[in-house]
């Protein structure tokens, strides 16, 4: 029924004289959770692999706990697909600074991650008393990562060295890998302290820290609130848990697998829109940077390619917004830049590192994540809200929302179907060639592909081919 009526609007516009041009080399965007465009046949057999492993839920025989925050990857990592955010959070504690002694994670008390779950409530982490310090952090997104992880070194730390204004000065987190602990140092992205630089890394810490699943990077089970006693009792599988599967992989290897082949988040329009102009304008653009070329990879897919993350991965005094815990180089008020790409679907559920920024539309969640920014943040926060008109916030919230949309995905959903079609139909943005009415602000935007100003047989074209299985 579907196809009919897609061909008989198809006919209708062909007889009214609508003339139809070639789709010609427009590119589709990747939803969230595909991989990204140009992988081998061996490399997508690896990115496949590695999904199942990331759905995969582990079990006591395989190495799960004694305590741990989940059993999956993709109980936390889950929308809008598998890779993606949610709004399940952890916690981490420890005992605050005072004078001349430093902040104290509490590594003898089971610190600073709190492991919520166990295999046997006798194993059941709690906050110590000790601790007067805690804070939530929500699940981040692994979209785009392995693009991320290509970004050059000495482009972000060259960010840090060239402040693009008075009022931020980001810092290069430098840390060594666990994959390489004795090599040279590499700027940290991933993770809210930019304490993690590659996904193989994140991969063997969040499997031992998230799942309790000992691995080759991370050897060394963690006890129970630190009570070895209780570890020796209920950790009966033998070290590293996470052991090669038939083709010789590990687990670790085959979540990297996937995150690092996952597409960058798409972003409709693709340019031109008025918010994008005002963001750049009030300041937000000096730390969420748009635009970086990756370096040269064993990955054709992953090397020289232009991505827009919007952020420099950089650490920043965010002043109240801290989360007054340490982490490296990352120290109390120091949080990383969140990249901004995605941000369609993770703003339906909630924003900022503590999931605070929460229990309104999308666009009421991001005002309340930009009036929630301090320090360094605090310039574009008021040049944001009282700086903007109202209409203009408007139009900065909007752009926002289009990091993450997907082309014609009408219903803003990740995918696109007959309903985005049926809705995209019945709105009337079906208008022919030569029409000249959408803008990159109108709604219509999502389905003119070709950003040349109508909604044609074009972008009907290219619609079909982005409804392809």
């Amino acid at each position: 029924m579907f196809r009919e009526a897609i061909t008989s609007v198809a006919a209708s516009l062909v007889l009214t004289g609508i003339a139809s041009a070639q789709a010609g080399d427009v590119a589709i965007q990747a939803a969230m959770g595909s991989p990204v465009q140009g992988l081998t046949a061996s490399q997508l057999d690896r990115f496949q692999k590695g999904a199942l492993e990331f759905d995969h839920i582990l079990i006591d025989s395989e190495g799960l706990g004694p305590c741990f925050n989940d059993s999956g990857c993709v109980q936390c990592h889950s929308t809008p697909k598998p890779g993606g955010s949610s709004a399940l959070f952890v916690q981490r504690f420890g005992k605050a600074a005072t004078g001349s002694t430093p902040f104290d994670p509490l590594a003898d008390l089971g610190g600073s991650l709190l492991q919520a779950s166990a295999i046997d409530p006798a194993v059941q982490e709690v906050i110590p008393p000790e601790a007067d310090v805690t804070t939530h952090r929500t699940t981040p997104s692994a979209f785009g990562a392995g693009l991320v992880q290509a970004i050059s070194d000495d482009v972000l730390r060259n960010l840090a060295q060239n402040p693009p204004s008075g009022f931020v000065h980001g810092v290069a987190h430098e840390v060594t890998l666990l994959e390489d602990p004795q090599g040279p140092t590499h700027v940290g992205r991933f993770g809210w302290k930019a304490q993690v630089a590659t996904m193989l890394s994140f991969s063997g810490d969040a499997s031992l820290n998230e799942m309790g699943l000992t691995n080759a990077l991370v050897g060394t089970e963690n006890a129970p609130n630190g009570n070895q006693a209780l570890l020796q009792q209920y950790d009966l599988v033998p070290d590293p848990e996470d052991q090669p599967d038939a083709e010789g992989f590990t687990r670790i290897e085959r979540m990297d697998d996937f995150q690092r082949f996952l597409a960058a988040p798409p972003q409709t329009p693709k340019s031109g829109m008025t918010g994008a102009t005002l963001f750049n304008q009030i300041g937000c653009a000096d730390c969420h940077v748009a635009t970086y070329t990756t370096t040269a990879q064993p990955e054709a897919a992953l090397s020289n390619k232009v991505i827009h993350p919007y952020s420099d991965f950089l650490l920043h005094d965010m002043g109240t917004l801290g989360d007054n815990i340490v982490q490296g180089m990352g120290t109390e008020k120091l949080m990383r830049t969140s990249s901004l790409w995605g941000m369609a679907a993770r703003a339906q559920f909630g924003l900022l590192h503590d999931g605070s920024a929460v229990d309104g539309t999308a666009e009421e969640n991001i005002a309340k994540a930009i009036a929630a920014h301090d320090g360094e943040g605090a310039h574009s926060r008021g040049a944001f809200s009282p700086g903007l008109s109202a209409e203009d916030q408007a139009k900065v919230l909007a752009f926002v929302m289009s990091l993450g949309r997907l082309e014609f995905d009408a219903e803003k959903d990740n995918d696109v179907d007959a309903i985005d079609w049926f809705v995209i139909h019945l709105s009337g943005w079906f208008q022919g060639p030569g029409a000249g009415s959408v803008t990159p602000d109108s709604p219509a935007a999502v389905a003119d592909i070709d950003q040349d100003g109508d909604v044609d047989l074009v972008d009907f074209g290219l619609m079909q081919r982005a409804m392809t299985p």
